[in-house]
Parts: structure tokens; C-alpha cells; sequence
């Protein structure tokens, strides 16, 4: 299934455009990609991170188990990339 894509003209100084196109570039990405990419971080909800070596109760970690018939270990809660931002640690993404 292909993602549905808006188009939208924006103005841009000369200098910023060039810099954007540059870094695409280094980065391997269109200018494009790289401009979604750089407005998906600007725009993503701000999480609160927890202060490294937080302890977070067993209560609140078995709430993962809810309406999975499963529960994933703390270790692979802790090695989720998706909750990264909660132990407050940057992802391989970013």
C-alpha cells in the first residue's frame, strides 16, 4: 500500500536551501526525504525522559502486559527501541 503524500511549496533563503541540500546529500537522502524527515523530529510529541537508573515499579512494567496474553521481561521492555525516549536514551534512529 503506498503512503499518501500532500504536496506544499514553501519559500526558503537561498542559503538555507543550500545547507539543506548539502546535508540531504551527506545524508544519503533526497531532499525530500530529508526535509519530512527534519519536520517529522521538529513536530514529534516531547516525552518526558526518566533520569537514568530511575527505578520503575513492577506495577507500572506489568501494565505492558495488558491484553497481550504475554509479558516481555523488563531487560526487553529496557531494549525496546520504541521506548527510548521514556528511559531517556537516544535511539539508533535519531
Amino acid at each position: 500500500m503506498e503512503t499518501v503524500r500532500e504536496s506544499a511549496l514553501i519559500r526558503l533563503s537561498p542559503d538555507l536551501m543550500s545547507r539543506a541540500k548539502r546535508q540531504a546529500k551527506a545524508a544519503h537522502m533526497s531532499f525530500n526525504a530529508f526535509v519530512e524527515k527534519t519536520l517529522e523530529r521538529a513536530v514529534e510529541p516531547e516525552w518526558p525522559k526518566l533520569a537514568p537508573g530511575y527505578k520503575v515499579s513492577d506495577e507500572i512494567l506489568s501494565m505492558a502486559c495488558i491484553g497481550k496474553g504475554w509479558c516481555p521481561s523488563k531487560k526487553e521492555l529496557e531494549a525496546d527501541p520504541r521506548l527510548a525516549h521514556i528511559w531517556g536514551e537516544m535511539s539508533d534512529e535519531d
